[in-house]
């Protein structure tokens, strides 16, 4: 947990699933990302340890979630993390809220073993975290993506050596 000003970051709560579902709406203008994010809630591969919650005043501002994925590779398939959806409510955007979460979600994968992440994202935010462009590795996204907005993170020395493929998202992106 991690608290910064008023900033508090902490694993999301059942009772914080309403809020998580507002934030994500009013960050993207629109109900999917909320209704994402209650399905990816149900798939076994979810790790609530890694959908974080942003708290100012005991009020959900922000949410993060990390999800496992597969690189379908040649010889063996990879499990990385893809990050997304990373939601900060309207009013708190530009306050660094995201950049907190983001590093905290990084160091909570990390401390649970996995090896790298990958974004589908804004090329001007998220290579401040390190994130580079995943073709570097030999890495290529299931659907047609700029390539510095396809971008990948190591945890660990290596840990996308041998990732060359193709991400596979859960169904719940709805890609």
């Amino acid at each position: 947990m991690t608290s910064h000003l008023n900033l508090t970051i902490r694993e999301e709560i059942p009772s914080d699933y309403g809020a998580i579902r507002r934030v994500n709406d009013l960050a993207f203008e629109q109900p999917d990302e909320g209704l994402m994010v209650d399905a990816l809630r149900r798939n076994p591969r979810f790790v609530p340890e890694l959908s974080l919650v942003a708290l100012l005043d005991n009020a959900v501002v922000g949410h993060i979630l990390f999800f496992p994925v597969r690189i379908i590779c040649v010889d063996n398939d990879k499990i990385s993390l893809s990050l997304a959806p990373l939601a900060v409510h309207p009013e708190h955007q530009g306050e660094g809220v995201g950049g907190a979460l983001v590093r905290e979600g990084l160091e909570a994968a990390r401390a649970m073993g996995y090896e790298s992440v990958m974004v589908m994202g804004h090329p001007g935010y998220y290579p401040r975290f390190g994130f580079r462009p995943a073709s570097g590795w030999g890495i290529r996204p299931p659907i047609e993506a700029p390539d510095e907005a396809f971008m990948a993170l190591e945890l660990s020395p290596g840990g996308l050596g041998d990732a060359a493929g193709v991400l596979e998202y859960p169904e719940e992106y709805g890609l």
